[in-house]
């Protein structure tokens, strides 16, 4: 029992620690809004990636914001596509391959990262930077992550725990 309660009091803490430190970035949720805003005003989209838990949260994400918010988003979790890319141009290529594929002129593109050191995210990232479009990254793990090097707007996390 003294491990469970140990567990749980460490988890607790992390999580109140990581709102913390969000309550702090209101300037940054300000600056996500009004691009949400320019982005819809201007007929555009968001196109949002991610790994794993993270591609669970970016599927929810763009049903949500499409519907709820009337900004068309998409993402890519079909298996058809990303295994088809991964086959044909490596899995450490994909993220960047659909990017090339579906964005356009004026888009947004969010990626998801718990480490923000996987590969197919860094890739995506340089393209984004080389296309000049906008890149939000939401990270955790290690502030100095390579991911948030490229983001034009950076949301991380302090924590090592993936569902914080």
């Amino acid at each position: 029992m003294n491990k469970v309660n140990s567990f749980f009091d460490e988890y607790t803490d992390q999580f109140i620690d990581s709102i913390r430190q969000q309550l702090i970035s209101k300037r940054k949720i300000t600056k996500l809004y009004n691009l949400l805003i320019k982005i819809k005003k201007n007929n555009k989209k968001i196109i949002i990636v991610g790994n794993g838990g993270s591609a669970a949260i970016a599927s929810h994400f763009s049903v949500d914001m499409t519907k709820n918010g009337g900004i068309r988003c998409i993402n890519f979790n079909e298996s058809d596509l990303l295994t088809c890319f991964s086959n044909d141009y490596g899995y450490e290529n994909w993220v960047l391959k659909a990017i090339e594929f579906y964005s356009d002129k004026g888009d947004t593109v969010i990626l998801i990262s718990s480490s923000g050191e996987s590969q197919n995210m860094i890739n995506a990232a340089k393209l984004l930077k080389r296309k000049k479009i906008k890149l939000i990254t939401f990270t955790g793990f290690k502030s100095s992550n390579r991911l948030k090097k490229y983001g034009d707007l950076n949301f991380w996390v302090n924590s090592k725990i993936y569902n914080h």
